[in-house]
């Protein structure tokens, strides 16, 4: 196999208070629904339209369901690195390793760099990440002095194909411009 998987990884949020909080949410709206919709007795001193409610539990709802299917992929062959952020990005992004400077494994805060997890654009010229959870990552950066960080929870086989990248680039293998 010429361009064999040396590394696959997919992650999803896995915070707890992420989760505690939408479906407490979801909980809470579910009952207003029944209680206004379904037995026709408004909720509160001000309730909400009938149709301005719906919409709002459309929303929270969709919203929930987003975080439900959001996924990062991360894949390392012989020719890139391949990562897709879904549902944000269908397709995977592939990352060449003729436009890598540098590839490495680091620790990070992503509420300090990054401002939390997801697709976000760092402070201070830190550059992008894409992350779901933890605080570790694959540290990109280009030829044109962008970053990329994508966050990681197998760091070590993450490294270890990283390893394996370089053996190949020493040994000729792998074009390495």
């Amino acid at each position: 196999m010429d361009n064999e998987i040396l590394f696959t990884e997919s992650q999803k949020f896995k915070q707890w208070w992420l989760w505690v909080l939408l479906i407490g949410i979801n909980g809470i709206l579910i009952f207003v629904l029944y209680q206004q919709i379904i037995c026709g007795k408004q909720f509160g001193d001000k309730p909400m339209s009938d149709t301005g409610f719906l919409r709002v539990f459309g929303l929270i709802s969709s919203l929930t369901l987003l975080f439900l299917f959001f996924r990062l992929e991360t894949i390392i062959k012989k020719d890139g690195i391949y990562v897709r952020f879904f549902p944000i990005h269908i397709a995977f992004r592939k990352y060449t390793w003729e436009k890598i400077d540098k590839a490495f494994v680091r620790k990070y805060n992503p509420i300090t760099e990054y401002g939390g997890w997801g697709l976000r654009y760092g402070l201070f010229g830190k550059g992008k990440a894409l992350n779901v959870s933890g605080n570790k990552g694959l540290q990109l950066v280009f030829h044109d002095n962008s970053q990329l960080l994508i966050g990681t929870n197998k760091p070590e086989e993450l490294a270890q194909a990283l390893k394996i990248i370089e053996e190949l680039k020493m040994k000729g293998i792998m074009a390495n411009k």
